[in-house]
């Protein structure tokens, strides 16, 4: 099994194209103010479905093969659908979604250096006769599905705040590779695979509203 994350962004502009085809339902557009100090874009649109339902698509891109020396590439493509208690875009909500991204990162328990051992348990020694050590980063897909809450605030007929938060379940595929020789750490043949709890969604989006 292949994949590119090149694939990732024509994908996400042809689900935004779709959104913004038909107007005539209530929609907003959206971006995230919390990521822009790190150089990421997370943007979305939100369309109408009912009076209190509605569906939002969201991209999140993080272009950095290396953002302080650590791996932080993410291509992610969300859908999610919210439910609002009062009045469509206005107030409180619940939603659940689904995300798939690619990405090239190091996991926060990895970004300190830790010594490489050879099959039989012993370090693997430099020329040098030190140790070797390296920092490990992981390629994969990963698959999310959660819960999300949140509230939608006004400022005027065309402006808004959005505040919200998600919780879910977060199932990877990937590779992992030494940080000093892009050679694989893991034993798999092919993929490895994990599976977590976690927060997976959250941020403060400025909306503006098309109709």
């Amino acid at each position: 099994m292949k994949y590119t994350m090149q694939w990732f962004p024509k994908t996400m502009i042809a689900v935004f194209s779709f959104f913004l085809l038909k107007i005539n339902a209530q929609t907003e557009l959206k971006f995230n103010v919390l990521f822009l100090p790190l150089g990421t874009v997370n943007i979305a649109a939100e369309k109408s479905l009912s009076k209190k339902i509605s569906l939002q698509a969201e991209a999140f891109v993080s272009p950095w093969k290396s953002f302080g020396g650590k791996n932080f590439q993410i291509y992610m493509g969300t859908l999610e659908g919210r439910y609002y208690f009062k009045e469509m875009m206005r107030g409180w909500y619940v939603g659940a979604y689904g995300s798939i991204a690619a990405y090239n990162l190091q996991k926060w328990n990895y970004f300190k250096a830790k010594p490489v051992f050879n099959e039989d348990g012993t370090p693997q020694l430099l020329p040098d006769g030190n140790i070797r050590t390296t920092e490990r980063y992981q390629k994969g897909l990963a698959f999310i599905f959660g819960i999300s809450g949140g509230y939608h605030f006004i400022i005027n007929n065309k402006l808004g705040l959005d505040v919200y938060a998600g919780v879910g379940t977060t199932q990877s595929i990937y590779r992992g590779y030494f940080k000093d020789n892009d050679q694989r750490y893991d034993k798999a043949d092919e993929w490895n695979k994990s599976g977590e709890f976690i927060p997976t969604r959250g941020g403060l989006m400025f909306t503006y509203k098309l109709n």
